[in-house]
C-alpha cells in the first residue's frame, strides 16, 4: 500500500514538504564611533537574524502557491532551501522526493529557479547560444532538446530574439528568455522569486499569461514569491501569508479576505478640498485635491446612508466604491503580526 501522510493525501502527491524548518544568519554589526571604524577589523560583532521560525509548509503536485509577506518574512530564504542553495539548521526539506541538497546533482534537473533581475544568460552572445550552452552543461537527450525548445520557442515567442544579443534585450525580453532557458530541462517544479520586478505593465501581463498557461496547459508546480500583490492574486491558487519567518495564514485569497471582513474602499469626489466629515466607524484615509479617500466595513454600514450623509455637507461630483486591494488587506495583518 502507498504511503500516505494525510488522509486522502498520497505521499506521491506532495511536490515540496517543510516539517519544522529553522534558519537563522548571523548579520555583521559595524561601530557608530566612525573615526575608530578601524576596530571593526579586530573585534567583529554580530547579530542573529531568525529568517525561518518551526516553518511547515506542505505543495501539492500541480498547485500554483503564491508565498507572500513584508520584507525580512523569510521569503527567499525558503525559495533558497527548496532550491537546495542553503540547508536548514534543524528540521527537514523533501523536494520531489529528494534533499535539495544532499541530492543536489539528481534534483536540480527536475527544478527551475527564476530569480527577478537576474539572468543566466550570456550577455555577449544570442539567445540561442544560451540554449545551446545549457544542452552541453546539462547532457540534454537531443530528441528531448528539441521537443523543448520548439515548444518554448512557441510559447515564448522566441523568434524575433532568437539570434539577438542578450545585452540588446528589454527587461521583458530578457526575463521571458531565461523563464523559458530554465524550462528547458523539462522540469516538475518552477520557483520564481520576484519574476516581474521591473517589467512595464505589458511585459507584466505578458510574463503572468506565460506563467498562468504553464500551469494550465502542463501541471507543473509553481512557487512564486512577489511585492506586487496583484500578481500574487491572478496566479496563485492558494496563499501562504509569512511573517517574522514563522507561517501566518495558508488558505485561498478568498479565506485571506475573510480575515479582515469585507473592507471597502470609497473615493469621493466633491466641490470642495475639505474633506467631509464621517463616523469613526469610517477611516479617513487621505485627500487628493478634492478627491477623499476612506475605508469602512460594507456589513457595518449602508452605502446610501454614506452618501446621504456626505450629500449633506457638500455637492458630490462623482464617488467610486470596489472591494480592498490585497495589499491593504496584507499591510493590515501586517500590522496585527507586528504589534501581537
Amino acid at each position: 500500500m502507498e504511503n500516505t501522510v494525510f488522509p486522502g493525501i498520497r505521499a506521491s502527491d506532495i511536490a515540496v514538504r517543510l516539517d519544522g524548518v529553522c534558519k537563522q544568519y548571523k548579520q555583521r554589526q559595524g561601530r557608530d564611533d566612525t573615526p575608530r571604524s578601524w576596530r571593526n577589523l579586530f573585534s567583529r560583532q554580530y547579530k542573529t537574524i531568525t529568517a525561518l521560525d518551526n516553518l511547515d509548509l506542505t505543495i501539492h503536485r500541480g498547485e500554483t502557491v503564491a508565498y507572500a509577506g513584508p520584507n525580512g518574512a523569510g521569503k527567499s530564504t525558503t525559495i533558497k532551501l527548496i532550491a537546495g542553495l542553503l540547508t536548514p539548521d534543524s528540521g527537514t526539506v523533501t523536494s520531489l522526493g529528494m534533499n535539495p541538497f544532499s541530492d543536489r546533482v539528481r534534483y536540480v534537473r527536475n527544478i527551475a529557479v527564476v530569480f527577478g533581475q537576474r539572468t543566466e544568460l550570456w550577455w555577449d552572445h544570442p539567445v540561442s547560444s544560451s540554449f545551446r550552452w545549457k544542452k552541453s552543461i546539462w547532457k540534454i537527450d537531443d530528441e528531448i532538446y528539441s521537443r523543448q525548445i520548439g515548444i518554448l520557442r512557441e510559447r515564448f515567442n522566441l523568434a524575433p530574439i532568437w539570434n539577438s544579443l542578450a545585452r540588446d534585450l528589454s527587461l521583458g525580453q530578457r526575463m521571458r528568455a531565461d523563464l523559458a532557458l530554465a524550462l528547458l530541462p523539462d522540469p516538475q517544479l518552477l520557483l520564481l522569486d520576484e519574476p516581474t520586478l521591473g517589467l512595464d505593465v505589458e511585459a507584466r501581463m505578458a510574463m503572468l499569461r506565460y506563467i498562468r498557461d504553464l500551469n494550465a496547459n502542463t501541471g507543473l508546480t509553481i512557487l512564486i514569491t512577489s511585492h506586487n500583490t496583484s500578481d500574487l492574486e491572478e496566479l496563485g491558487q492558494r496563499v501562504v501569508l509569512v511573517a517574522q519567518g514563522t507561517k501566518r495564514f495558508d488558505g485561498s485569497f478568498r479565506q485571506l479576505r475573510a480575515q479582515v471582513g469585507d473592507v471597502r474602499d470609497m473615493c469621493v469626489v466633491t466641490d470642495s478640498s475639505r474633506h467631509p466629515q464621517v463616523p469613526d466607524t469610517i477611516a479617513y484615509d487621505r485627500s487628493e485635491g478634492r478627491a477623499h479617500y476612506y475605508h469602512f466595513m460594507a456589513d457595518e454600514h449602508n452605502i446610501m446612508d454614506i452618501i446621504d450623509m456626505i450629500g449633506r455637507q457638500c455637492r458630490i461630483l462623482d464617488i467610486s466604491i470596489e472591494r480592498t486591494s490585497i495589499d491593504n488587506i496584507l499591510t493590515q495583518l501586517y500590522r496585527r503580526y507586528n504589534s501581537a
